[in-house]
């Protein structure tokens, strides 16, 4: 009798433990550790390959990871960790960076081109990124700041087809020829 008890409340503790255990979801900052390996810390990647993650919209981050997880966004590591998030995960990675500031990089650009892009940003892309693309229009990504190598290899992407192009962007980038991209892209990487 007393060792069917001591078995039942053995039992009920493990129950009670591993009830907690679940019910408790992750925090922002437990979400967020995960991610500044490769994304910097509080979201200021150092890495010229990684972007920063800090003062990007919400629904820019849910959007990207849902992409990721499904697999319309091509990744070669992306891919295989959302698929270990849940949404209420990316809602939460996406409310903890968004509130995070921008994390200027400090990378040489050519002064010419940072030039001839703002006008070019100005004249094609100011609708969706906003403030000299500091802020991004719903799940339009911020671009202020972002590593240049990051930019181009994206732009490539978006440009040889392995990465869809949003409409709206589309419209935009196919009058423009290769050096006005890649004087928009000097822009981007230079504003603070």
């Amino acid at each position: 009798m007393i060792q069917r008890s001591a078995t039942w409340a053995l039992a009920a503790l493990v129950s009670l433990c591993a009830g907690a255990a679940v019910a408790a979801p992750p925090s922002a900052a437990m979400l967020s550790n995960a991610c500044a390996g490769c994304h910097g810390t509080n979201g200021g990647s150092a890495g010229p390959s990684m972007p920063s993650l800090a003062g990007q919209s919400k629904e820019a981050i849910v959007d990207a990871m849902k992409k990721f997880k499904s697999g319309e966004r091509p990744s070669t590591i992306m891919g295989r960790l959302a698929k270990g998030y849940t949404d209420a995960d990316f809602a939460t990675m996406g409310d903890y960076f968004s509130r995070q500031k921008l994390h200027p990089t400090r990378q040489a650009l050519d002064p010419a081109l940072v030039a001839r892009g703002a006008a070019l940003q100005e004249a094609n892309c100011s609708r969706c990124h906003l403030e000299d693309g500091k802020e991004g229009k719903d799940d339009t990504p911020a671009m202020a700041s972002q590593w240049l190598p990051y930019l181009q290899m994206q732009m490539s992407m978006y440009l040889s087809g392995q990465r869809k192009m949003p409409e709206k962007m589309e419209e935009k980038v196919k009058p423009l020829s290769r050096a006005d991209l890649e004087a928009l892209l000097h822009f981007y990487a230079s504003v603070k």
